[in-house]
């Protein structure tokens, strides 16, 4: 049995966070970094929510620098978003292989990630929220981001699977 950490004042569980996944803007204060470079800055970004995962950010184009993104041929498909589409982020010579992903015609419900791009933070150099660093989601699937205000337990680690 799974069990829930009760989240102190400030915090949010992801046990609280609805099934199917909700979409929501955020004016927190997103950054990815690469190589030594910026590759993301915004405070544009939305967030989906999903019971079990940490929030996933996605960012809109024009606060990526899109030049350091290499489209791939990698398709996945989300029961709730529709069918995603990746880059790799190369940064000198440095190289990160489907990295991000995104969708370019998401279902209804999240229309607005249209072209938005979200990044693997076990991928990348650094993802901040506010200026806190992230931990990568457990496992190589999903893709959250954790920060201190974020409590779980959280799928994506080993014998999760099946919650």
């Amino acid at each position: 049995m799974i069990q829930r950490i009760e989240p102190g004042p400030g915090k949010e569980s992801v046990w609280d966070y609805p099934r199917p996944p909700r979409l929501e803007d955020t004016p927190k204060h997103i950054l990815v970094v690469f190589n030594g470079i910026v590759i993301a800055d915004t405070y544009r970004a939305k967030r989906v929510l999903e019971t079990s995962h940490p929030p996933n950010y996605y960012i809109p184009t024009d606060d990526i620098k899109m030049e350091y993104l290499v489209r791939e041929n990698r398709v996945t498909f989300c029961e709730w978003k529709g069918q995603a589409h990746f880059y790799s982020v190369i940064v000198g010579n440095k190289q990160a292989r489907n990295a991000a992903w995104f969708y370019t015609a998401p279902t209804p419900a999240f229309i607005s990630i249209k072209d938005y791009v979200a990044f693997y933070a076990n991928l990348m150099e650094a993802c901040y929220v506010n200026g806190e660093r992230v931990q990568p989601q457990p496992g190589d699937f999903y893709g959250g981001w954790i920060t201190s205000d974020i409590v779980g337990p959280f799928k994506g680690g080993p014998e999760t699977w099946g919650w």
